[in-house]
């Protein structure tokens, strides 16, 4: 489990730092503040090589660097398979390199990376650890597996022309003829991270979508009764979809090479989502989070899991009440503070009390999201004016006509600011 990162004079701010808690992690805060590039540096410091190193076809997880010239660190711990792991690395200018320690570094179980683009990537403890070859470390395997969105659905590669993974499409569609634990473990995850009990996710018959397309194409059944190619499904759908199928090829995977290496597969998972409510209906985003702390339970009996995400969404925030234990969870928002010693705002990472709010729209005003009201910004802009006629002694009648027009035309009909607005203008007489 990741349990530290501190990082100076990189990525959006001077100097950062925070300490995780074991179990569910949550950052917030505007764009550009530097969420993603978080979840960058959390997989970097458990696997040590950038997304974008491994495959270069990626846009995002590229190598961090400094801010400005002179001395840039990372600090980071976080506790391996059979000892914590605690180190300082370092920003080598003339190498253009990030410092790390030689020899074989620290096990931090199966970590899996899901990005905001669709792009994934994963360390496995059995196929990404430094084999011994007589008494000497050494590092002949691949680094990590890191997919393009395309890649998650048509498959990787390898340099030597074999299959480092079949894809979603063919994985799918083998599991399913098949009949076997990994296509039970599919269906498992894909209920688990259902919408609700009455839209589940449940695959559908193996079809064809095309003459000139030999493969056989998986569907889900729809709530409608009909079965859709998962080309065909919607972007909310694809993205749960393909978290679903890397949650599964994970572990199949893991399990398969563990037994080739007569080790025990490992319990201890490290879970980082971008944008955890990427394309999900509203329905859906009240239920990811609790669900993904949930999928890996189904998948792994005992599991210790460590989740991190980033989110925009009120509706995550609040989704996660019910579950939320400060023992274990943490929340985390970067936020732009002006100071008397700086000429420009900076970025801060502040670790935020959780307090239940109980709805939606006061999770809008909160610190998560900083707006002034959860109305529309002509209607906020609107109700300020009238904040200000409403402390006024004397008020100019036709200003206060021509401003209850426009909040007309921006407010509902059972708005509460109704009830003083009319209770003022009916006795200072300017509404009749």
């Amino acid at each position: 489990m990741l349990k530290h990162l501190k990082l100076n004079n990189l990525g959006p701010a001077p100097a950062l730092e925070l300490t995780l808690s074991p179990r569910l992690n949550l950052i917030t805060g505007d764009n550009g503040l530097g969420k993603s590039f978080l979840l960058d540096l959390a997989w970097w410091a458990m696997t040590r090589k950038w997304p974008a190193e491994i495959n270069p076809q990626l846009t995002a997880g590229q190598k961090a660097i400094p801010r400005q010239p002179g001395e840039a660190s990372i600090d980071f711990s976080f506790s391996g398979k059979t000892k914590d792991e605690q180190y300082l690395s370092t920003y080598q200018w003339r190498e253009q390199a990030w410092t790390g320690r030689s020899g074989r570094p620290s096990n931090p179980g199966l970590v899996v990376y899901a990005m905001a683009d669709g792009s994934f990537a994963v360390w496995d403890p059995a196929r990404n650890y430094w084999r011994t070859q007589n008494d000497v470390d050494v590092q002949d395997r691949p680094p990590a597996y890191v997919f393009t969105p395309a890649q998650v659905w048509n498959g990787l590669p390898g340099e030597s022309g074999n299959w480092l993974c079949n894809g979603l499409i063919r994985d799918w569609a083998s599991w399913q003829r098949e009949g076997g634990a990994a296509f039970a473990h599919l269906k498992t995850v894909l209920e688990v991270l259902s919408p609700s009990a009455q839209e589940p996710l449940v695959p559908g018959e193996l079809t064809r979508i095309s003459l000139d397309d030999v493969r056989d194409m998986p569907t889900l059944r729809m709530p409608y009764g009909n079965d859709v190619a998962l080309l065909h499904a919607s972007s909310g759908m694809r993205r749960v979809i393909a978290l679903a199928y890397f949650l599964v090829w994970c572990w199949d995977e893991h399990q398969k090479a563990a037994k080739l290496l007569g080790e025990p597969t490992t319990n201890q998972v490290v879970f980082l989502v971008d944008e955890v409510e990427s394309h999900l209906h509203p329905q859906w985003q009240r239920t990811i989070v609790p669900a993904l702390l949930k999928v890996m339970q189904s998948l792994i009996a005992g599991a210790e899991v460590q989740l991190l995400a980033v989110t925009h969404s009120p509706l995550v925030m609040a989704s996660v009440e019910p579950e939320f234990d400060p023992a274990r969870d943490a929340w985390f928002d970067l936020d732009l503070v002006h100071t008397d010693s700086q000429a420009s705002p900076v970025v801060e990472l502040t670790q935020r009390p959780f307090v239940r709010l109980g709805e939606v729209g006061r999770w809008l005003v909160s610190d998560a999201f900083d707006l002034a009201s959860a109305r529309s910004l002509q209607a906020e802009q609107a109700l300020q004016e009238a904040a200000n006629i409403l402390t006024e002694n004397v008020v100019d009648h036709e200003r206060a006509r021509a401003l209850d027009c426009r909040l007309r035309g921006l407010l509902g009909d059972t708005d509460p600011f109704w009830i003083r607005w009319r209770f003022v203008g009916e006795k200072q007489g300017w509404l009749a």
